[in-house]
């Protein structure tokens, strides 16, 4: 394949608009993406700083180091634009949320699996907000986390390739012709002619699988080490909520013979010795399970079987509910940073 170079193909527009300037002042969108990027990157600085304590892998912990670096960097930056605005710098995510004494609580190999866990997440709020932030320079800067997060993620896919980590995704015919949809059957997916899964819908069958393995290995070793009784029973609820998803995804792709990602929770070792604080702990599952709520918007709107939308759909109501319990006791015990708010006219 010839070199990749957008501008071969899209000619410059030079405009000195004034609404571009870097000296305007952030707007609500702007502010929030920002706040967010910051607030995010100042947990996984925590996580990452932690594993990478206990890690033996010279790929592995190259995997580490530049995820660390990458968290440092766009902390940085954005805590420059903050200070220009006059605006608070987050409280976020520090050295108190974590234990860097603490005994090792995952294996080399779950950190892969996480860096790409945590990278998407990134790359979900990055590419959002690309086409919605009109200051050029915060564009830009948009722009530069999204290919910060995407190379990081090239690095994680090939490490993953290469150790045997995962399995391909599903091999399936390469079509012979175009084909064009005749029948209303096509979208049966309970009873009468139900057709095979297509491309989009195993993609994110495998996608959410993938996912959704590497949060149950993660939120084991939460459950493991979390001091409140409260949260461990809130984690317990979230382990069996996802593992019956998992279970429900796998079964769709094993019904037509294809591999599936298996189960990472052996990457847990059982120490019950906590390195992370609770409140770090509490907001990576509400952060993460918010994200997946993101992630089924694109399951659905690619979907075309009903009996994979009723699926997703009423995973989706329990991923709500365990966020909104999770978020309540976050407010009760005054660990919930607001985002940047509207003015108060009442």
């Amino acid at each position: 394949m010839d070199t990749l170079n957008p501008m071969d193909v899209i000619k410059p527009i030079d405009l000195s608009s004034k609404a571009l300037d870097e000296n305007q002042p952030l707007t609500s969108v702007e502010m929030g993406k920002l706040w967010a990027t910051y607030v995010g990157n100042s947990m996984s600085r925590q996580i990452i700083t932690y594993f990478l304590q206990h890690c033996d892998d010279e790929y592995i912990k190259r995997l580490l180091e530049n995820g660390l670096a990458l968290t440092k960097d766009f902390m940085k930056k954005i805590e420059e634009i903050f200070k220009k605005g006059n605006f608070p710098i987050p409280v976020g995510f520090t050295e108190e949320d974590v234990n860097l004494g603490a005994p090792r609580l995952y294996e080399d190999e779950f950190y892969v699996h996480y860096l790409k866990y945590a990278a998407k997440a990134g790359l979900s709020i990055y590419s959002v907000a690309i086409p919605i932030v009109l200051r050029e320079d915060i564009r830009e800067f948009f722009i530069y986390l999204n290919n910060c997060a995407s190379i990081l993620l090239g690095q994680v896919n090939n490490v993953l390739v290469e150790k045997k980590y995962i399995p391909r995704p599903p091999i399936i015919p390469t079509p012979e012709t175009n084909d064009f949809i005749q029948k209303q059957s096509y979208l049966n997916g309970f009873v009468g002619d139900v057709r095979p899964l297509h491309a989009l819908e195993i993609t994110h069958l495998y996608d959410n699988i993938e996912t959704n393995r590497t949060s149950m290995a993660l939120l084991l070793g939460f459950y493991q080490t979390v001091r409140d009784e409260k949260i461990k029973a809130l984690f317990k609820r979230g382990l069996e909520m996802t593992d019956r998803a998992v279970k429900q995804y796998i079964e769709k792709l094993h019904t037509e013979h294809m591999q599936t990602p298996s189960y990472i929770d052996h990457l847990v070792t059982t120490s019950k010795y906590p390195p992370f604080s609770d409140k770090i702990m509490l907001f990576h599952k509400v952060d993460m399970f918010s994200m997946r709520i993101r992630a089924f918007g694109n399951s659905l709107a690619v979907n075309g079987r009903r009996d994979i939308g009723l699926l997703y759909g009423r995973i989706l109501i329990n991923i709500t509910l365990f966020v909104d319990d999770a978020t309540n006791i976050m407010i009760e015990k005054g660990w919930l940073e607001s985002p940047p708010k509207a003015f108060d006219r009442v």
